[in-house]
């Protein structure tokens, strides 16, 4: 569905903020039901990252740079993507959780279309709630 109208939400999380808190609190104040994360820079103290078919998130700390960050926002239900890299260059990625710790800076950017609603519903086709994209204003399918 084409569309011209998006809006733009940029913003910086400071030190000791959660990354992942901090996306939700801005998607949750500005009511946002569409939306994707455009980019992101940083640094973490901090990860909490799910890794593929795992039940729960790793952690580790020390001193990482936010190298991605991609996934679709709303205040009924997000699912976000991280991957870091370590001093050494290693790279790691999977789910944002709870617990990411900002070091010096996360600087967000959020697109956002009120033309579509992003929902979680389950479907059928896996166990786990997914993404389900629907105009504005129609009705569940």
């Amino acid at each position: 569905m084409p569309s011209d109208k998006v809006t733009i939400h940029a913003f910086r999380l400071k030190p000791g903020e959660d990354l992942k808190a901090g996306i939700d609190s801005i998607v949750q104040r500005e009511k946002i039901e569409a939306g994707w994360i455009m980019t992101c820079v940083g640094s973490l103290t901090r990860t909490a990252i799910r890794y593929a078919n795992q039940p729960i998130a790793d952690s580790m700390s020390g001193h990482f740079e936010i190298v991605s960050l991609t996934g679709t926002v709303s205040i009924q239900g997000s699912h976000i993507h991280i991957s870091v890299s370590d001093s050494a260059g290693k790279t790691i990625g999977g789910h944002l959780m709870p617990g990411n710790t900002v070091y010096t800076t996360a600087e967000i950017v959020i697109g956002q279309t009120k033309d579509l609603t992003f929902a979680r519903e389950k479907d059928g086709t896996t166990e786990w709630p997914e993404l389900q994209v629907r105009e504005k204003n129609s009705p569940p399918q």
